[in-house]
């Protein structure tokens, strides 16, 4: 009798706490969510965060606050949201960099396992830029250069792209970088621009108004074609450097076990925005390419991610990568 007795308490306790649950979800969000941007401001990701963020305000009911989050190549940051209460009211800005190449890194969480896919947000052009007054215009002259004078060249190294695309780049040309370490692209750019270091690798977002305002000079599109927001800029294997590709994109994730109902609010709000015909003419201005409608699903970022690991893990650990 006294089992039974037990036994129905802790079915109606269960029934109390499912019926909790389901309220909290209908109510979603009913206060503030932090996005998580994983670098300082003013790189490419926080700028993307922020046209984001202000345009799904409307869809959602309530702000979104960014908050930065720098240090390890956006892996603090990315630990801090695996580690969130899984309620939707914390999530982050991941991408190539948090989401792939952070296991250059020593991890206290699983890329695969511990976050939940809201949707893949953009295709972002991979560009290797140089300081004005480099004595090259192009990949072609900059092999040339490094030839003549060798181990000369300061390469920024400010995140897991940059240091592998540095690795990838000594590899295939033969040449020796000097890496020097940046806490996020902003800082390096603006380090860049004054000439205090040599090359950087970054996304158009950063680079492309220094470079139509000539305060820097293009060098190549680390991408197998040429992008249609920056058609001008050839590709590394136009200049003479076959391969040396490095990915760039943008996407949301929450912590492991985020309610399904959740997603799928933060979810509608992102492709809202990204339908919006201001934010994709603000992303084309700052050389992001949004993703395609099918990417831009759950499960389009999850099938994205694991291409991306599956293609770029092995790469990195030939290539012996580690956190500089």
């Amino acid at each position: 009798m006294k089992k039974s007795v037990v036994a129905l308490a802790l079915i109606a306790l269960a029934g109390i706490a499912c019926v909790q649950a389901q309220a909290q979800t209908q109510s979603y969000p009913s206060r503030q969510i932090t996005l998580i941007v994983p670098f300082p401001p003013g790189g490419s990701t926080d700028v993307a965060a922020r046209i984001l963020a202000e345009r799904m305000r409307a869809p959602l009911g309530q702000p979104v606050i960014i908050e930065n989050v720098g240090g390890a190549g956006g892996s603090i940051a990315v630990g801090r949201v695996a580690r969130a209460a899984p309620d939707g009211y914390t999530i982050d800005i991941g991408q190539w960099d948090t989401h792939v190449g952070s296991i250059i890194y020593k991890l206290d969480y699983d890329l695969q396992k511990d976050f939940e896919p809201i949707g893949l947000i953009s295709n972002n052009p991979q560009l290797m830029v140089a300081k004005k007054d480099l004595p090259a215009d192009n990949l072609k002259d900059l092999v040339a250069w490094m030839k003549a004078n060798p181990s000369k060249i300061n390469f920024v190294n400010q995140n897991a792209a940059a240091n592998v695309s540095g690795v990838l780049f000594e590899k295939l040309t033969g040449q020796k970088v000097h890496f020097i370490p940046y806490r996020g692209a902003g800082p390096a750019m603006t380090d860049l621009v004054s000439g205090q270091v040599d090359l950087l690798v970054v996304q158009g977002a950063v680079a492309l108004p220094q470079i139509r305002g000539g305060k820097i000079k293009a060098i190549a599109n680390l991408s197998p074609q040429r992008s249609a927001s920056m058609p001008d800029i050839p590709t590394s294997d136009e200049g003479g450097v076959p391969g040396l590709y490095m990915s760039g994109w943008f996407g949301f994730f929450a912590p492991k076990g985020t309610p399904k109902d959740v997603i799928a609010k933060l979810n509608s709000a992102m492709i809202e925005a990204l339908a919006d015909p201001a934010v994709k003419a603000r992303f084309t201005e700052l050389g992001l390419d949004v993703a395609s409608r099918e990417q831009q699903t759950p499960e389009g970022l999850a099938a994205f991610q694991k291409l991306e690991i599956d293609k770029w893990w092995p790469i990195i650990k030939e290539a012996g990568v580690t956190a500089q």
